[in-house]
């Protein structure tokens, strides 16, 4: 009955982001965001043919997985361009993904000691930083194409003589000019995607949010009022990063005791973003998620643990059932919330409401 529900949902769901990504369609894009968006489609940029970016972010999921989101039970993590190849980590929303800034720390003293909290950068562990090109979103849009479980691609030439050859290369030259090295081409490469994935196409503010915020439910409304006080330390509230409206993420990094999930593919624990800088007063932690379109993007966590929306919310408010995959550097804002089952109920209601296309 619960699985048939969900199912119900899902299609519900799929129908309004469908009505959703039209109207967005019919919105205007420079030429910068529109060669962005042949790329982000563009199949043809895979080993074989068979994969693109919006392969694994694509609108009818809330920009992330739409295989995974239509299976949430089963499916956790993105399957690659040679069909059998999986990613270690699920695939989160590229939307709202633009206004993370370049990686950067703050130090704080408390007593004797000193707390390090890291912000922005891409992915799950923070390692598109954006020094290099001074945007994470197109250091971000660089790793699939090349990456043997992604796309799959043989190297950076081998993505720039696809583009060489496509029917959107003159709008490329009109965009960049034409080619005249590799690497740099690169870099434009994923500076293009990156302008599509910050256009009005994929991140929107169009949610009931957004725009109906006066027509709340009584439910929404109490999960909004339990979010702000219960959440919101993470998720933030309030317009940041020079972003028109809340983003519901401080894009900051926590390890929240997510447990293992036995289903992916790994050989030890991920150690998010303390693997990736070396410092284990960081293991465990990964880039906090928006919650923008977080009723599309099943399922939930950085390994997809948690199938519905009612189960990450669930392990939010009480994590004891659970062993954490990395037992250190635990957040002690999640976990232990004292909500009840009605409560929860309120919140996935108001999480509910981030969906875009209302």
């Amino acid at each position: 009955m619960k699985k048939s529900l969900i199912i119900i949902g899902l299609i519900t769901f799929l129908l309004t982001i469908n009505a959703a990504g039209l109207m967005a369609a019919g919105q205007t894009l420079t030429d910068l965001e529109r060669l962005g968006m042949h790329l982000y489609k563009d199949k043809n940029l895979s080993l074989n043919q068979n994969q693109s970016c919006q392969t694994c972010h694509h609108p009818l999921a809330g920009f992330a997985d739409r295989s995974n989101f239509l299976h949430p039970y089963d499916k956790f993590v993105s399957l690659g361009s040679d069909g059998v190849s999986q990613g270690g980590r699920n695939a989160p929303t590229s939307a709202y993904a633009g206004y993370s800034p370049i990686r950067y720390y703050i130090e704080t003293t408390i007593g004797d000691e000193t707390v390090i909290e890291y912000f922005g950068g891409m992915f799950w562990d923070g390692r598109a930083t954006g020094e290099t090109l001074g945007d994470p979103l197109a250091e971000q849009a660089q790793g699939p194409p090349t990456n043997p479980v992604e796309m799959a691609m043989l190297d950076e030439e081998a993505v720039i003589d696809v583009i060489t050859a496509s029917d959107y290369y003159d709008l490329w030259v009109s965009v960049f000019g034409r080619v005249s090295n590799v690497k740099d081409a690169y870099d434009n490469f994923g500076r293009a995607i990156a302008a599509y994935e910050r256009s009005a196409q994929v991140t929107q503010f169009s949610s009931k949010y957004d725009v109906a915020g006066d027509e709340f439910t009584t439910e929404e409304e109490n999960g909004l009022d339990l979010f702000e006080s219960k959440c919101s330390a993470c998720h933030a509230t309030t317009a940041d990063y020079n972003a028109p409206a809340a983003l519901f993420t401080t894009y900051g990094y926590a390890n929240i005791g997510v447990p293992v999930n036995p289903l992916v593919p790994l050989e030890g624990p991920d150690l998010g973003l303390g693997g990736d800088i070396g410092d284990t007063t960081q293991e465990g932690k990964f880039k906090i998620p928006t919650l923008r379109n977080i009723a599309m993007t099943a399922p939930y966590s950085h390994n997809g643990s948690f199938p519905t929306l009612y189960d990450m919310v669930s392990f939010i408010n009480d994590r004891s059932p659970y062993d954490p995959e990395v037992d250190g550097n635990l957040s002690t804002l999640v976990g232990n919330l004292d909500l009840t089952e009605a409560e929860i109920d309120d919140i996935v209601a108001f999480l509910e409401t981030l969906t875009d296309g209302y």
